[in-house]
């Protein structure tokens, strides 16, 4: 499991560690029934407090994302794909959001953006 942290992220290392957690179960990455490392030997891996583990496993078992079995550890829970798809188009739309700010802030009209998306989804396509 990979897991990059970064220092001049404003976002807290917990979240920083929750959301690529979270975005490898949603691309496959790490599939239902997957252990996660302990929250000692992720915090020893990261170079980080145990404390800051737990927060992020407590998160992910809140959101539903991971199970935790005492004595045994964390693990991926089985995902409904509905739930799933629907945190995707969240994410996606989040993006967009950002995306037409920065439109917004150089000039750029709607069609403008909506061409710049057609040739990258397009060119996504071309790529598979």
């Amino acid at each position: 499991m990979d897991i990059i942290l970064r220092n001049e992220s404003d976002e807290p290392i917990y979240q920083q560690i929750t959301e690529q957690i979270k975005a490898q179960i949603m691309d496959g990455t790490l599939t239902a029934g997957d252990a996660l490392p302990s929250m000692r030997t992720l915090a020893a891996q990261l170079r980080i407090s145990v404390i800051t583990t737990k927060r992020a496993y407590e998160e992910l078992e809140r959101s539903g994302y991971i199970e935790n079995y005492t004595g045994k550890g964390c693990f991926v829970k089985k995902q409904n794909t509905d739930f799933l798809r629907e945190e995707t188009i969240r994410q996606t739309e989040e993006m967009l959001a950002q995306v037409c700010k920065k439109a917004k802030l150089c000039g750029l009209s709607a069609d403008d953006l909506k061409e710049m998306l057609d040739i990258m989804y397009s060119e996504e396509d071309d790529n598979d």
